[in-house]
């Protein structure tokens, strides 16, 4: 539905302001669930790796070291492509910088397809995961910023639905393609289908408003930014607003930056509840099929149960959406997270019967899910448009670094002879510290202008037209 463009009688109101105080339009809504075609990418090449290593290994002649190395190089290049790739975005821009990871990922899961050697492919897992890094910032922010103030959680975590929605998709997918023709053929779709977004990211998917509004004001700018005032059913500018002088804080590396002044307390909060919710997540999707097994339920019977978790994921993510839009965001996600702790400390020990496993572990698929979709959520609005990729890509590659560590204290926890329930409980705490660090959180809604500059009101229930 077009709406009128929304003016003030005084003074024209910042543009963002006015994209907050009115509805979502259509082209808002075709930019979020272009991010989620780009947050399924992610999905997909968690998985692709996991899918294909029993080919892999058979082929190579794996042990079980060199295994665990190629099932790691993924998640070690989206650290990298989150830390050190994704913070160009706040330099060249949110468009650009997707479009190049794009290229990135789906060349290096095609020349995957064509890996002659382990080394080789370990090395193109890890180009790969620096391309998918880069991108799953970037989709982040991206959904933040074209949502108005309203629906902002829920177009995160609408757009962090593509996360499981690719793992469901493309394994079905990958299942087909591994016995119809190889473990080679699903590297070679993951890459082309990549590459296709491409096309979908030119078509549909704009520059940031927020990132043009923080660019040097131009006559280019100028007409970009009225280009994209237009579609969003705002009045145009006649000038772009004026950026805060350059000095010795505007001047540091964007990631220092994070770290000074009034940006460390919160930047601290964003890493501590990454590091904690992601660590707690991997375990969960990692070992939850081997450890059912371990607790007297087959091996197609643990695998279903892990298939469950992911289409709660789904289902979870879009709720802590539709709840964020009535509530303090942060407030919903520390309920999500004690109820994921609550289900964990259940879960093993509380089924009687196979349908109860079943629907424990949709459960805890809805609301682990949900969490990791709540922080993505969160990440955008403390922080300025300037640093705002930097500082959402730092959270995610230091979460990624927690999930780098789970499966590794898991596997040793139980060498040391944890039980599966013990297991569940202890990883049922990490969720219990991030529900605490999340509280913590003072949100503000993201603005067009510097971090330097005075935050815009806290969002929150009151916030709700």
């Amino acid at each position: 539905m077009h709406h009128e463009p929304l003016t003030r009688a005084d003074a024209p109101a910042p543009m963002r302001a006015l994209i907050d105080s009115q509805p979502m339009t259509a082209f808002q809504w075709t930019a979020v669930a272009v991010c989620m075609a780009l947050n399924m990418i992610d999905g997909f090449d968690v998985l692709v790796m996991a899918f294909t290593a029993a080919s892999v290994s058979a082929e190579w002649k794996l042990g079980g070291a060199q295994l665990g190395m190629l099932l790691s190089a993924g998640l070690f290049g989206m650290a990298g492509g989150s830390l050190f790739v994704a913070p160009w975005a706040d330099r060249i821009g949110r468009r650009p910088l997707v479009l190049m990871c794009l290229a990135v990922a789906g060349g290096g899961m095609i020349l995957s397809a064509f890996a002659q050697s382990p080394g080789q492919l370990m090395a193109l897992r890890v180009i790969t995961g620096l391309g998918v890094g880069g991108i799953l910032a970037c989709s982040n922010v991206i959904a933040s910023e074209y949502a108005s103030r309203r629906w902002r959680g829920l177009a995160v975590s609408l757009q962090s639905t593509g996360y499981a929605l690719g793992a469901t998709i493309g394994g079905s997918i990958a299942v087909w393609l591994l016995t119809a023709h190889g473990w080679r053929s699903v590297f070679l779709f993951g890459g082309l289908a990549t590459l296709a977004v491409m096309a979908l990211v030119l078509w549909k998917l704009p520059e940031s408003l927020d990132y043009l509004l923080t660019r040097s004001p131009s006559d280019a700018v100028l007409a970009r930014v009225n280009r994209l005032a237009a579609r969003l059913d705002v009045a145009p500018l006649k000038a772009l607003p004026a950026r805060p002088k350059a000095g010795a804080e505007a001047s540091r590396s964007k990631v220092l930056a994070l770290l000074a002044g009034a940006s460390l307390r919160p930047t601290l909060l964003v890493w501590g509840s990454f590091f904690l919710t992601m660590f707690g997540f991997y375990f969960v999707m990692s070992w939850t099929p081997k450890l059912l097994a371990a607790s007297g339920l087959s091996a197609q019977q643990g695998v279903t149960a892990g298939v469950l978790l992911s289409l709660g994921g789904i289902f979870g993510t879009a709720l802590l959406g539709f709840l964020g839009a009535r509530f303090r965001i942060n407030r919903v996600l520390a309920v999500f997270m004690a109820v994921s702790a609550a289900l964990l400390c259940v879960f093993v020990g509380g089924g009687n019967s196979l349908a109860t496993y079943y629907v424990l572990a949709f459960l805890i698929g809805a609301f682990v899910n949900a969490c990791v979709a709540g922080l993505y959520a969160i990440a955008p609005m403390v922080y300025g448009a300037d640093v705002r990729v930097t500082g959402v890509g730092w959270g995610i590659g230091i979460g990624r670094i927690g999930a780098i560590v789970s499966p590794l204290v898991a596997g040793a926890l139980i060498d040391a002879q944890w039980q599966p329930t013990q297991l569940y409980v202890g990883y049922g705490m990490a969720f219990v510290a991030a529900a605490v660090v999340v509280l913590l959180h003072r949100l503000q809604a993201p603005t067009a202008v510097a971090s330097s500059a005075t935050p815009s009101d806290p969002v929150g229930a009151d916030a709700v037209a």
